[in-house]
């Protein structure tokens, strides 16, 4: 990797052992948290939790800046086939499958006219290929002949095509074209239910209650940030509450492991000094590149 690759994993270490730091605007370092303070008596008000939430937040902006959508894309059609092919796989495998994908079919008019087994062939890594493979050619048809070849920018256009949901619709609606979306994938769902901010399991529930908190200009960020930190740091079967930046905030504190070096051995991606989910990353990506299909 190089002097400037072995130097950021040096400080990314070092952060991360540094305490308190992350807190008050470290990007990679991650403090030993310390036990919530309680307050006994009557449940936490709406306002209260608002308030709360909004704050979380801010605690997640200083800890992850360089929050980002975690797939590799050029444009619109790129991130839209690949918030199709992420379903039930990992950011990472799509993220090593589209270049061959996208060297094959750069515009909706190539990918609507694949022979359905070379196309499934090329999307296997990611599972489910075909299933897949009839949503990318139906999506790609409908986008050549409904749309002009172009990803529509509404999300009543988006939802229309085979395949995606209001969570793909979202991803796209944020990160291609600037239009102010909550994406409710799974890390979304289960951190906002820990934080007590919704009930909800139902997707769309979820988002309509968690946009309530928020001013529309937060809900892109959000998403990333809150994603970030489910990936990195709050975990579905074991949580790192232990080395959790806003434990102090959290009311599920304590349903992880609470050790502060136990918790670090739970870190993931940059958190713990191992490579992230893109191929290429942006430059202001303080971990590591993905490796390339085949070599991890």
């Amino acid at each position: 990797m190089g002097e400037q690759d072995a130097s950021k994993r040096k400080n990314l270490k070092k952060s991360a052992e540094s305490g308190s730091e992350a807190a008050k605007g470290r990007s990679a370092g991650v403090p030993a948290a310390a036990a919530p303070k309680r307050k006994p008596g009557r449940p936490e008000s709406h306002l209260a939790m608002v308030r709360r939430a909004r704050r979380i937040n801010r605690e997640l902006a200083e800890v992850y800046p360089y929050a980002h959508p975690e797939l590799d894309f050029r444009n619109p059609f790129e991130l839209l086939v690949a918030t199709v092919l992420s379903a039930q796989t990992t950011d990472l495998r799509v993220n090593q499958t589209t270049p061959a994908l996208f060297a094959t079919y750069p515009t909706p008019e190539d990918m609507a006219a694949a022979v359905p087994e070379k196309l499934e062939e090329i999307i296997r890594p990611t599972g489910f290929f075909r299933a897949k493979a009839r949503s990318l050619l139906g999506l790609s048809a409908a986008l050549r002949d409904d749309f002009g070849g172009e990803v529509p920018g509404r999300l009543a256009d988006l939802v229309k095509l085979p395949g995606v949901g209001r969570k793909t619709a979202n991803v796209v609606l944020g990160n291609a074209f600037g239009v102010p979306g909550i994406t409710v994938d799974t890390h979304f769902g289960r951190l906002v239910r820990r934080w007590k901010w919704t009930e909800q399991e139902d997707p769309e529930k979820v988002e309509a209650e968690v946009a309530a908190i928020f001013p529309k200009s937060e809900w892109t960020m959000l998403s990333h940030r809150v994603i970030f930190h489910g990936r990195r740091v709050c975990h579905a079967r074991k949580p790192a509450c232990g080395a959790c930046p806003i434990a102090p905030l959290c009311p599920s504190y304590g349903e992880g492991e609470t050790d502060p070096e136990k918790a670090r051995k739970l870190l993931k991606y940059e958190m713990g000094g191992k490579p992230g989910q893109r191929l290429s990353p942006p430059p202001d990506y303080p971990g590591i590149p993905a490796p390339p299909l085949g070599a991890d």
